[in-house]
């Protein structure tokens, strides 16, 4: 059992293979606009808001972004929840906020532009022009979307366990490679069931806290471990201390609370 995360720019190839190889395996496929469907129904968060939160950079970075940061959040938890007991195959953005999940192969998918117009052209039925405007323009919101929530560059070698060219690479082809090695290197364990489930735990807190308007929770984090949450930072006052305890032990799984918050 694996998990799988597909990333890649518009017209890259990226959803094909993604449901080929999960009919190759037998593992659910789980679209970006799946994910942000269950996340909206989690959470109550309109799908609206949770794909703009997702696909960009907020136009300023006052406070941080802290409300679009509660929406990732919210797409985390949903995406968390969804590996937790699926053999699953997920194409689109976010596939790496399950960084440190031992049994996750990352894949990124990527074509030369050549191939990624002539796709566009046939699947929108757009000029030449126009393709290579849309693509260009897609691939700078996603580079400043990525620097924004990881810090760093989207494209990096080391960010990914597996690159496929799938301009020089058949589908089939990939398939057959990315199959073996999720299937030899890539299985859950013990430990890293237990790592997905802290994921989930943590952040669907972390969801729960930033939906509450009366936190003010931008320097807070919350860490979980077989059931106990740790939650440090600070917030304004001792009332937004008790009431991130209370938010956290109406989270399900939630065992024990260790508040290490202090008040300004």
């Amino acid at each position: 059992m694996a998990i799988i995360s597909i990333s890649g720019g518009v017209h890259s190839g990226r959803k094909a293979l993604a449901e080929s190889l999960g009919r190759k395996l037998g593992y659910r496929v789980l679209s970006q606009e799946e994910l942000i469907s269950d996340a909206a129904k989690e959470f109550g968060v309109s799908q609206e808001r949770l794909e703009s939160a997702l696909l960009h950079k907020p136009p300023t970075l006052e406070d941080r972004g802290i409300e679009s940061l509660h929406r990732v959040h919210c797409v985390q938890a949903a995406l968390a929840k969804a590996v937790r007991s699926d053999n699953v195959v997920y194409h689109g953005h976010a596939g790496h906020l399950l960084a440190g999940v031992p049994h996750h192969l990352r894949i990124k998918a990527t074509a030369n532009l050549e191939y990624r117009v002539d796709a566009a052209m046939e699947r929108s039925e757009v000029s030449r022009e126009d393709a290579i405007q849309d693509i260009n323009h897609a691939d700078e919101e996603r580079e400043d979307w990525a620097n924004w929530i990881y810090g760093d560059e989207v494209d990096q070698p080391l960010t990914y366990d597996v690159a496929i060219n799938l301009a020089r690479v058949s589908t089939a082809s990939a398939c057959i490679i990315l199959a073996e090695t999720a299937t030899s290197r890539y299985q859950m364990t013990t430990e890293s069931h237990k790592i997905v489930d802290d994921v989930a735990l943590a952040s669907e807190i972390r969801a729960r806290i930033g939906l509450d308007r009366g936190v003010c929770d931008d320097r807070i984090d919350v860490e979980a471990d077989h059931g106990v949450v740790t939650i440090t930072g600070s917030v304004r006052s001792l009332d937004d201390v008790n009431r991130v305890g209370q938010l956290t032990r109406r989270v399900p799984g939630v065992k024990c609370v260790l508040s290490k918050l202090e008040a300004w």
